[in-house]
């Protein structure tokens, strides 16, 4: 089973620099072959894959030699990332691959092999960087994949590095509608389940919008150019990762306890990118991070052998009645609270979505005779198989 750990490097201002020219040199690569590809998709007669394209990298570095400063095996690393990334847009996982900015928050390039780790003098060696400074706040056993060095808008540096452990993912057992709980995601509250709990919506980015104004007005007060202007930038930045840390770690801690104590979960497919739209909305929406919580559920129940089920986007959770099936289709988003005119049930409307969740899971769960692979969220119901990927 794959494992990915990534680690803390604190790199000396000579590796900065090399790893500054890596990205860059990366980048450049992967903006190049996105421009062949796009100028051989406009001349059909012409036809280009990726070993095509690493076949032309020997020419252009003898046309460019600054690119042969950093590690070979990188740049071709970035034509693969190209060539998934078409593959993913090609079958319907992610929109079609664009231009690498210079100046993107988050910068990344890939080592697939000859680094070395050493756990008990705290270094990571990678070629044509050396040895740089690493902080293990764990250790790992197994064989290593591919090391991806990030550097963030915060200027901090990670690697992180992928682990083949020989380990197989336990296979789940069907699931067991007494064991098996509804998670209904929302607003108000992060998460209501069909036990009744619910989870408060911590709104880490509304809690630091007066923070967050006070340093972006400082940020546009200073002269372009400016070293206090850079600065200031990162003071910006660096309360955004705060925010987006303190998200990941709550998300972190809430998927990891409904993993453990369930033996498997309902969740509804959200059209995400289609909620934003509504402006009164995509604020919270977005600071909310359902659908990196999803993931996290998704990852967890394969690793712990647990199930996840999804129903599809359009299902009427909320407006239909858990206890006698009857549908209210006037139900608007206002309407936290309705009761059943035809058997009188009182609903929390949140409560009544989650219970009813876990009803039609189950119930797809039941007409379905195998697992099917994994689909972007919103087409429809499926059972996650007990396979590693990169969701």
């Amino acid at each position: 089973m794959l494992r990915r750990y990534q680690y803390r490097l604190y790199p000396t201002k000579d590796q900065e620099a090399l790893i500054a020219k890596h990205l860059g040199c990366c980048r450049f690569v992967y903006n190049w072959a996105l421009d062949r590809k796009n100028q051989a998709y406009h001349n059909e007669s012409l036809s280009l894959s990726k070993y095509d394209l690493m076949q032309h990298l020997p020419a252009l570095k003898e046309e460019l030699p600054w690119l042969k400063e950093v590690n070979a095996q990188s740049l071709q690393q970035s034509i693969l990332h190209l060539s998934r990334a078409f593959t993913n847009f090609f079958e319907g996982r992610a929109e079609e691959p664009t231009f690498k900015k210079k100046h993107s928050p988050e910068q990344a390039f890939t080592v697939p092999q000859a680094y070395t780790v050493d756990f008990q003098l705290g270094t990571v060696k990678l070629p044509k960087i050396g040895t740089i400074k690493t902080v293990f706040h764990r250790t790992f056993a197994g064989k290593m994949k591919t090391a991806t060095v990030i550097r963030r808008s915060t200027g901090r540096y990670f690697v992180s590095i992928v682990v083949e452990d020989g380990r197989k993912p336990p296979q789940p057992v069907d699931p067991i509608p007494d064991q098996t709980v509804g998670i209904d995601m929302g607003l108000k509250h992060y998460a209501v389940l069909s036990t009744g709990e619910k989870v408060e919506n911590p709104k880490y980015l509304k809690n630091s919008q007066a923070r967050l104004a006070v340093l972006q007005r400082r940020l546009d007060r200073k002269q372009k150019g400016s070293e206090n202007r850079n600065k200031a930038r990162l003071k910006v930045a660096r309360c955004h990762q705060k925010i987006a840390d303190q998200r990941k770690d709550f998300q972190h801690q809430l998927s990891s306890r409904l993993v453990r104590e369930n033996q498997a979960l309902a969740v509804e497919s959200l059209n995400v990118g289609g909620m934003v739209k509504n402006h009164k909305l995509a604020g919270a929406i977005s600071d909310a991070g359902w659908g990196m919580f999803v993931s996290m559920l998704a990852y967890k129940c394969r690793e712990a052998g647990k199930t996840l089920l999804k129903i599809g986007v359009f299902e009427p959770s909320s407006k239909t009645c858990s206890v006698c099936g009857y549908r209210k289709a006037d139900l608007t988003l206002k309407d936290r609270e309705w009761t059943c005119p035809d058997c009188g049930t009182h609903h929390d409307r949140d409560l009544n979505a989650a219970i009813n969740i876990k009803q039609f899971a189950l119930a797809g769960a039941e007409r379905a005779e195998e697992p099917v692979d994994s689909l972007p969220m919103g087409r429809g119901m499926k059972q996650e198989a007990p396979c590693v990927s990169g969701g």
